[in-house]
């Protein structure tokens, strides 16, 4: 089967987008298919090209191969992931660069175009039909209902009205809608009127040889830990994206209690995104030497840093909308082993309470949150059974290479290709 993937994050740009389509596409290309991905130069979150791709940059489209998947990336405006004008220069130059740029690309069997962000799925359509092959419109997140849950406007806005009008449009013109929660497929076909028939449920996976506990001989991440200037402290993480969505003054608040009660306890917050440099300054003017950033890291070292904690965060604001999401990053720290702490009600929380792999506690609710440390903190045995617990249930659950395989199956069937037998793919 030959596959033109679209999507406009890819490594090296770090985030759930770029690892979905490049975990994916490495699957299905050790299992044979021909795989093409479509993409941007990296950029995100912070709009600055990295060193190594500033000539290539330049030269407006290059051609890569990794892991047996041919990689195109197309030029775009950089912009950081800031400012909404900002977002959307940066979202419509990729848009209509990957529309023109894909007209040159062999003809494929099918076209999927992935979200994050919403007009990725325009350049998919159209490239499908220039082509005259089925078009897949993966949903990753809703749009527009996705910024109104940030607080990024209402439904009456003119960016909203459009956007719900492009949603609508790829919703009827899709093939395939494949979307990552049993919840957005309800919401799909509730509000939206998508037939159900039309909708494929492939849930975010994780690779667990790459995250996986690590076998330590003394304390978990004791270099590490060193480094960090945490050695004997119970470390608590938020590894990801420091975005609107998450509420992270949550973490401020919760580290201002714990300052002086326990000083035992250490925050780590890792990685870039808009509210970083907000939180920073919140922090300084707290006075709060219990907490440490850290840059973003590349993909391979993420483990490491989960592995080093005891506890790890997964946070989003209280909104309805974010019932319907499984966070990747929460299945992540499960495979590592980690105990999870969840700010997320919903489809989160019933995988977390089945798995028995954490503590559940209301979304943006510092106290919930600092009682839910504590006694992970008091209770440091009954934390390690939760990160095992974690660990086998993605393991039994949720390993990138059976998401690949299921989507393998969706494919096939929607091109009517001959049933095959189940075979796992590439690991």
């Amino acid at each position: 089967m030959k596959i033109l993937y679209v999507s406009q994050y890819f490594p090296p740009e770090m985030g759930a987008p770029a690892a979905r389509t490049a975990e994916l596409s490495r699957h299905w290309a050790g299992a044979g298919h021909e795989v093409t991905v479509l993409t941007g130069f990296p950029n995100h979150p912070t709009g600055v090209v990295p060193p190594e791709y500033r000539d290539k940059f330049r030269r407006l489209v290059v051609h890569e191969q990794t892991g047996g998947v041919n990689v195109v990336r197309t030029w775009l405006l950089p912009f950081p992931n800031r400012k909404a004008h900002e977002r959307m220069l940066n979202y419509s130059s990729f848009c209509a660069s990957a529309a023109s740029t894909g007209l040159f690309l062999p003809r494929p069997d099918v076209v999927i175009a992935t979200s994050p962000q919403l007009l990725v799925g325009l350049s998919g359509w159209w490239l499908a039909r220039w082509k005259r092959v089925p078009f897949v419109f993966e949903v990753r997140d809703l749009w527009p209902e996705s910024l109104a849950a940030v607080g990024m406007g209402d439904g009456n806005s003119l960016l909203h009205r459009s956007l719900a009008k492009i949603a609508g449009f790829l919703y009827r013109h899709s093939d395939r809608v494949v979307v990552v929660t049993p919840a957005f497929e309800d919401y799909l076909v509730e509000h939206w009127s998508v037939p159900r028939e039309k909708i494929s449920v492939i849930e975010n996976g994780v690779e667990t040889r790459l995250f996986a506990p690590e076998a330590f001989t003394g304390e978990p991440g004791t270099g590490l830990r060193r480094e960090l200037g945490a050695e004997g402290k119970f470390v608590v993480s938020y590894i990801g994206t420091m975005g609107m969505a998450h509420g992270l003054e949550t973490i401020i608040a919760a580290a201002a209690q714990l300052r002086e009660t326990n000083p035992e306890i250490a925050f780590l917050m890792l990685g870039e995104g808009a509210e970083k440099e907000r939180m920073i300054a919140l922090a300084r003017e707290r006075g709060l030497n219990n907490l440490r950033f850290v840059d973003q890291q590349p993909r391979e070292k993420i483990p490491a840093y989960i592995c080093a904690s005891d506890a790890c965060l997964v946070l989003l604001k209280k909104a309805d909308l974010f019932k319907t999401v499984i966070p990747t990053k929460m299945l992540e720290f499960m495979s590592c082993g980690c105990p999870v702490i969840l700010g997320v009600d919903g489809q989160a929380r019933t995988i977390l309470e089945e798995a028995r792999g954490g503590l559940v506690i209301e979304p943006e609710n510092p106290d919930a949150l600092v009682n839910a440390i504590r006694c992970l903190a008091a209770n440091r045995e009954v934390a390690r059974e939760l990160g095992q617990n974690g660990r086998e249930y993605i393991v039994r659950k949720f390993s990138r290479s059976q998401t690949a395989e299921k989507y393998i199956r969706v494919l096939e069937r929607l091109l009517k290709l001959p049933e095959r037998r189940s075979t796992e793919v590439a690991a």
